[in-house]
Parts: structure tokens; sequence; C-alpha cells
């Protein structure tokens, strides 16, 4: 069960997904995706990448009308799933056990597995709704890591604010990075 499953939705945020993906690749971490319709766009967007790109990154990848693949079972093994990033249409969509899509079940699969689920949320401000819904999730079991740069270790660049949040997601699923900056006080 190393198998990591990765949400892509339409929420600002897709150069963290494309970095995620990566540094699992690095690490040697199998991977598969499932993107919805608006994270295409907003990968196009924001990276000037495509789906053949985007596969190149991954095992296997999904679209969001792929309801009967692998990830809408439980039987499907993966150790965990991170929406990266989350939009607050799908936080919503997952608080409420509203599965309209393969990304959204798959999410709900994993709460109902209880196996780790990883919402890097990314909206501001949040709004009592927003707020709300990442209560419920929270209850549910999954975990809300809000898609925040630091600033500690000196990024030269927004390349270095991501990598640097893509790789304290990892350590947080329990991955070994060798490279991360660590903080040693003042």
């Amino acid at each position: 069960m190393e198998k990591i499953l990765v949400g892509i939705t339409g929420a600002s945020g897709a150069p963290y997904a494309v970095a995620f993906l990566e540094l699992l690749r690095e690490l040697g971490v199998s991977t598969e995706v499932v993107i919805t319709d608006p994270g295409v766009e907003v990968l196009r967007h924001e990276t000037r990448l495509g789906l053949e790109d985007l596969s190149r990154l991954t095992g296997r990848l999904y679209r969001e009308d792929e309801i009967s693949a692998p990830p809408a079972s439980g039987s499907a093994l993966y150790r965990a799933m991170v929406v990266i990033p989350c939009s607050m249409g799908t936080l919503s969509a997952i608080a409420h056990g509203a599965a309209r899509n393969l990304l959204q079940r798959a999410a709900d699969v994993m709460l109902k597995e209880r196996r780790p689920l990883v919402l890097a949320v990314r909206e501001a401000p949040f709004s009592l709704i927003h707020l709300r819904n990442m209560l419920a999730v929270a209850e549910a079991g999954a975990v809300i890591y809000p898609a925040m740069p630091a600033f500690y270790h000196n990024p030269r660049d927004l390349d270095d604010m991501v990598r640097f949040f893509v790789k304290r997601l990892a350590e947080f699923l329990g991955l070994r990075v060798k490279d991360l900056p660590r903080w040693n006080g003042l």
C-alpha cells in the first residue's frame, strides 16, 4: 500500500501539485492522479502543462468522470490521498458526502476506510461556510493542510517556496526528505 493518490482541482495552486508529484517520483513513491475538468484548465494556465505532461509524472491518470475507476472503491489500496490544490467546492462536497465525481468519491472512500486524507486548501479569506466545511472534514478524519508559504528557510524565489511546502507535506505523510531545511532557532 505504498501508492499515494493525488487529487487536483480547479483551485489556484497547480504548481504545488506538479512539484508534489515530481518529489514523490524522486522519492520512489508510486502515484496515481485524479484531476477535475477545472483542474485541467488551471494546470494549463498556471504551469503551461497539459494532460500528457501530467501523465508522465504519475503511474496512472484519471479524469473526474471515470467514476468506475479503482479510486472509487475501498478495495483499491492507497497509502493516502492528497488533494492539492483543494478548491472550496471540492471541500464542500467532501464535507457533505456529495460524491459527484471520481475525485470526490475517492476522498469519500478514504474517509470511510479510515485512511489518511489531506486537503491542501487554497482560498483567502475563508468564509464561515469554508471554516465549517473544514471543521466537518477534520471531524470526519481528514487533515486540513493549507498551501501556505514559509519564509524561515529564506526562499530565493517562488520555486523554493513551492518545493519547501511539498517537502513538508511529504514528511507529514511519513516520507523522509533529505534536503528539507529545518528550523534551528534564531
